[in-house]
């Protein structure tokens, strides 16, 4: 792994996606049966979206890789908050 980017684990808002991702698995695990595959399936994926980018980007050799892999995590956070909506 590149020593730059192997701090990600550190990052504050990978911190708070893991709490975040946490909460939104309780939460929707009180959702109606008939939103299991609707928004609390969307809701899921996309919490851990932002973890799975995160660490997919920290691994990349590249800055430019590592940056566009945070983009696509921001994009799941504008997802999210979107579905909360």
């Amino acid at each position: 792994m590149n020593m730059i980017y192997s701090s990600h684990k550190k990052l504050d808002v990978r911190q708070r996606s893991l709490v975040l991702a946490e909460h939104i698995c309780q939460i929707t695990a009180t959702f109606p049966l008939q939103e299991r595959y609707g928004l609390s399936a969307q809701m899921r994926r996309a919490s851990v979206s932002v973890l799975s980018n995160l660490s997919e980007g920290a691994a990349r050799r590249t800055r430019a890789d590592y940056i566009h892999f945070l983009h696509i995590a921001r994009g799941s956070i504008a997802e999210r908050t979107r579905s909360l909506r």
